[in-house]
């Protein structure tokens, strides 16, 4: 009698298998296959399902949309639960990448969770059975066949990361929804257009900020108008929007949503993306990037606000313009007023008079510290912004006179005939570049010659390099001057043009304050001292005068 493989299949026994057929497809692991489709899959099991006399009525459990990178999926976790609780004990799939395409988690469960639970598997294009061929289901053909999958999941998906960079650097926009403003082209999902009703709001945010409305007052001021969040927004525009956080803000506004705005460039027809990454292909956890490595394209659709505008913006956020709660505006020196000593803070604090109020501002290092760290350096507030309106003035005034020299001067035709020496000088000094030029590049042969050794090829290279460095600082600022008086200066030059256009100013705002002034010390005694913005400018402006006024 011949003897019995012990590899041949057992005899199945009479227990009827509860199946589950197990569907997933996703595009992010390259299913792109007609034959790994939704409904391709489904007719393939239950076909091989109701063939089985061993099987009674099956259950299907459909993940459409999810990575097989990892085991999260809503039907996956349904099954698992339904296993355990006994109310299937047979798992179908088309293929092993069907089940997942993580070498180390398939093997878990083929190798682990399912003998445990006493779960019969079965991938039919593999002919992988547990029960009626226990020999497929061991073989070492499966874990390498696992391998493979995420291998190529793997490779699917550094294509796709390459393939999203490449459209970041291309400036095109690759999220689901555009930024609230904003809403995406029809034609070109890519492109950003504006969408003025939600445009409106953030122009409307922004100037506020900028007009002293704290960051929190702004918040308030949308609810009170009635103004949905961008959350809210979204969905009213029939978008299927689902924030995290939006059955708790019943479509208010927060305080967060207004600063996230206020910081981001997008409104500048800046794109910026690559902010966050997933760790991996199986890690579908997302970290952030640091922001050296972020991708930011300029001018890739039309900007709602100016970048003058948005610079305004973060140069506030970088001073301390804390509010109390109930405080809806900052003040008018917030984050503006420093000690001169000591460099900190001044704290604004009020003093009660029968007759009224005072306010005034004391050294914050003398007032949370010990007196002997500093003094008061007490002042004001009537005071100071009387100082500071008054200085102001005096400011405009120079800046209207030095614009009115400017327009003389450029009108004279003076700074065409200055110009002459600094282009001979400019001529001379390419001229001597161009010398050192040459006898560095007839070095080389030399060398190859034997008329110079290798150290001395080496040595008279590096001086004739520093030579031309040393020339080529020389030049950059040579043709700064030249560039300075061909095109002169004029009512575009930053110190005149944001002056002058406070002239006749009636009194101080917080517009005013933010837009021309740095900072402003405050000595001891009260007197002040003012760091306006635009110094460079000035500096250019006064030299140019200078210049090129007395033959005017």
């Amino acid at each position: 009698m011949a003897r019995k493989s012990k590899y041949e299949p057992q005899k199945l026994s009479t227990v009827l298998w509860k199946p589950a057929l197990y569907i997933r497809l996703s595009r992010e692991d390259g299913d792109s296959e007609e034959s790994n489709s939704i409904i391709s899959q489904r007719e393939l099991l239950t076909e091989f399902a109701d063939t089985q006399t061993d099987m009674t009525a099956s259950r299907l459990y459909v993940d459409d949309g999810y990575t097989g990178t990892d085991f999260d999926r809503p039907d996956f976790r349904r099954m698992m639960h339904d296993l355990r609780a006994g109310i299937v004990n047979c798992v179908i799939v088309k293929d092993l990448s069907r089940l997942g395409r993580n070498y180390v988690k398939v093997g878990e469960y083929l190798e682990h969770t399912f003998p445990l639970l006493n779960v019969r598997f079965i991938a039919l294009s593999e002919r992988i059975d547990s029960v009626a061929d226990p020999r497929s289901a061991d073989s070492l053909i499966v874990p390498f066949r696992n391998i493979l999958n995420d291998e190529y999941a793997h490779d699917i998906s550094n294509k796709v990361r390459a393939s999203l960079d490449l459209k970041r650097r291309q400036g095109k926009f690759i999220g689901s929804f555009a930024s609230y403003g904003y809403r995406k082209d029809p034609n070109d999902h890519s492109r950003l257009l504006i969408d003025e009703p939600a445009a409106a709001v953030v122009r409307d945010i922004f100037n506020w900020f900028l007009a002293g409305t704290s960051v929190l007052g702004i918040a308030k001021k949308l609810n009170a108008k009635g103004i949905p969040n961008p959350s809210a927004y979204k969905r009213q525009q029939g978008m299927n929007y689902r924030h995290p956080a939006s059955d708790k803000l019943d479509d208010l506004w927060p305080d967060s949503s207004v600063r996230r705005i206020l910081r981001n460039p997008l409104y500048t027809g800046t794109m910026v993306q690559g902010k966050n990454r997933m760790k991996s292909y199986k890690l579908h956890v997302s970290e952030a990037v640091p922001e050296e490595d972020w991708i930011t394209v300029e001018q890739t659709h039309e900007a709602i606000i100016s970048s003058e505008l948005f610079a305004k913006a973060q140069s506030l956020f970088a001073r301390d313009t804390r509010t109390s709660p109930t405080q809806p505006k900052v003040y008018l020196f917030s984050g503006f007023l420093r000690c001169a000593d000591c460099g900190k803070a001044m704290n604004r604090k009020l003093i009660s008079q029968p007759h009224r109020d005072y306010y005034y501002y004391i050294c914050s290092t003398f007032k949370k510290q010990h007196s002997g760290a500093c003094t008061k350096h007490t002042i004001r507030s009537d005071r100071l912004e009387q100082a500071v309106l008054e200085t102001l003035r005096h400011q405009i005034a120079l800046a209207v006179e030095m614009d009115e020299l400017i327009a003389e001067i450029n009108r004279s035709g003076t700074r065409n005939r200055s110009v002459k020496p600094l282009l001979d000088e400019r001529a001379q000094l390419e001229t001597e570049r161009e010398r050192i030029e040459q006898m560095k590049l007839s070095l080389y042969p030399d060398w190859k010659a034997g008329d110079i050794s290798r150290e001395e090829y080496h040595r008279l290279k590096e001086q004739f390099e520093q030579q031309q460095a040393k020339l080529d600082t020389r030049l950059a600022s040579l043709q700064a001057r030249i560039d300075e008086v061909q095109s002169g200066v004029d009512e575009t030059n930053s110190f005149v043009s944001q002056f002058v256009k406070y002239r006749n100013l009636p009194s101080l705002t917080r517009e005013v304050v933010v837009e021309l002034i740095d900072m402003i010390y405050v000595h001891e005694g009260g007197k002040i001292t003012i760091k306006f913005k635009f110094s460079d400018a000035y500096a250019v402006a006064q030299e140019y005068i200078r210049k090129h006024g007395q033959t005017a």
